[in-house]
């Protein structure tokens, strides 16, 4: 697997100063937790999902999550998970014939899923690389964890869990201190089990009837944004004892892919039209996404759950590490920097503070292993309208 793989070779080398790394399933779980990017929901009871997950991987989704949750009835859940074996069979097929397949996950209802279900995948198990898990507390999500002990032990094949932070114990004041501090006790219990926190910020809305519109971002939500800095609080410390927290979902995808490739192609960057190519796309209601992925970054996060194949080019495009940016990590890392001190940016437009900033220096590098570097004068549209065929 490699982010913008999808791309020409010739494509690639002209946008990327240095592009992104390879990577498998079978990579260090530091590597994978950086690299899963836009994670792609789809529902588990689609009757093609096989040639879907296929497709979409083809298209630069390097992670999808299978749902057998929210996105199936609750009266269809055993013809959902009979779909889900099926379609997995014919995915390990497909692989056997040389097909490249993102990172799957499945998510799942109940704890005794897991090894049921693995049991029932039998060798195409090995195409999974965890289970999500829904609405997880100290509480509810101890048996999932314990499930997937069990599962990866029967099968021997390595399996992550993502939780997803979505109860009303974590929205509601007065609880959210001991809920967090319990999940904290959980996944730390489990650390080597646990690749990425999900926010599921449809849920924190869900509990106080709240609906964000497309011109806001799940940071204009004064109860959500505060709750998205507690989670970072808690787990995305810099420390060594930090997990990835991974951005809430956006719920609009009006814009199709097919609504904006003609302007694309009508918006040659060699004529200097890539700020009016920007605004066009801000015009199509992009512009809440483009925001609320930046301020993701901001606020700690990195990756973006996704229920929308329009999503996924610009979560990525975003996720590439400007020249600037390379360039000012470079810089702090060096090994003469060790001993601190202050230091003017190749740029000459800011401060860099050697220890102050070496660990966001050290986050930027693992980004940029994953997502490559693009080239000086390369920025967000260039790489958006290479990854949109």
């Amino acid at each position: 697997m490699r982010h913008f793989r999808h791309l020409a070779p010739e494509v690639r080398r002209g946008l990327f100063h240095r592009e992104p790394d390879e990577f498998t399933a079978e990579s260090p779980a530091r590597t994978l937790a950086a690299a899963l990017g836009a994670t792609l929901y789809s529902p588990a009871n689609r009757p093609g999902l096989a040639a879907d997950v296929v497709q979409q991987a083809r298209s630069g989704v390097v992670s999808m999550v299978l749902c057998l949750e929210d996105a199936v009835p609750d009266g269809e859940v055993s013809e959902a998970e009979a779909n889900l074996v099926r379609q997995l069979d014919e995915l390990a097929l497909a692989e056997d014939d040389g097909a490249e397949l993102p990172l799957l996950f499945v998510r799942v209802r109940t704890p005794e899923q897991i090894p049921d279900l693995a049991k029932r995948l039998g060798p195409a198990v090995g195409l999974l690389s965890g289970f999500v898990v829904p609405k997880f507390t100290e509480e509810s999500g101890a048996p999932f964890l314990d499930a997937l002990k069990q599962a990866e032990r029967d099968c021997g094949h390595r399996l992550f869990a993502m939780p997803v932070l979505e109860s009303p114990e974590l929205l509601h004041l007065e609880t959210r201190t001991a809920t967090l501090a319990g999940i904290a006790r959980c996944v730390r219990a489990h650390r080597d089990r646990v690749l990425a926190l999900r926010l599921g910020v449809t849920d924190f809305c869900s509990a106080y009837g709240l609906r964000r519109t497309p011109e806001m971002t799940a940071y204009d939500v004064q109860l959500v944004a505060s709750v998205i800095g507690d989670v970072v609080n808690f787990f995305a410390r810099a420390d060594g004892s930090g997990f990835t927290v991974t951005g809430p979902v956006w719920e609009y995808f009006r814009l199709q892919e097919r609504m904006f490739k003609p302007q694309l192609r009508r918006s040659p960057f060699t004529s200097g039209r890539a700020d009016e190519l920007r605004t066009s796309l801000i015009a199509h209601d992009m512009d809440g996404l483009l925001r609320e992925i930046e301020l993701d970054r901001a606020n700690g996060l990195l990756g973006k759950t996704c229920i929308h194949p329009s999503h996924v080019a610009p979560v990525h495009a975003l996720s590439v590490v400007s020249h600037e940016e390379y360039t000012d990590a470079t810089d702090i890392l060096r090994p003469e920097r060790t001993g601190g001190g202050v230091l003017r940016s190749a740029y000459t437009n800011k401060m860099n503070e050697v220890k102050p900033h070496r660990a966001w220096a050290e986050r930027t590098l693992l980004r940029s292993e994953v997502f490559g570097v693009a080239r000086e004068g390369v920025g967000f549209v260039e790489l958006l309208a290479a990854g949109i065929r």
